[in-house]
């Protein structure tokens, strides 16, 4: 019975991680300005929003005024690894319309002005 109840256990943690949302994990950003950060995206609410938790420059590591920030915010899934909520660029301090399409260990994040008609767009990696 104790082991019937150990593999039960462990097939449901397997079972949770396999529907872990695409966009959930640590990403590291494209370099901006010559920084880049690895930003860690959970649920908040119904959305996903993405905390910044290291920051790099050239010469490694360094403690960024910015970590602890929300730099992905409220993302809300659309469905086939699309999303869309806001995104904060911490060089103009400015929030912008975000759009993000995950592929595997690969997104697209784009910033958006004008309703979306003008984004610009960075490419993110997964940390393993």
């Amino acid at each position: 019975m104790k082991t019937l109840m150990i593999a039960a256990a462990g097939i449901a943690l397997s079972v949770g991680a396999a529907f872990a949302d695409p966009i959930e994990g640590m990403w590291k950003t494209q370099p901006d300005d010559g920084s880049y950060a690895y930003v860690q995206i959970a649920p908040c609410g119904a959305a996903f929003c993405g905390t910044i938790v290291k920051t790099f420059k050239s010469g490694g590591e360094y403690k960024s005024p910015n970590i602890g920030k929300q730099l992905v915010i409220g993302m809300a899934p659309k469905g086939g690894g699309k999303y869309e909520g806001k995104v904060w660029r911490p060089s103009n301090n400015k929030i912008y319309l975000g759009k993000v399409t995950v592929n595997g260990n690969a997104m697209a994040l784009a910033g958006c002005v004008a309703g979306g008609l003008f984004c610009k767009s960075q490419d993110w990696q997964r940390v393993k």
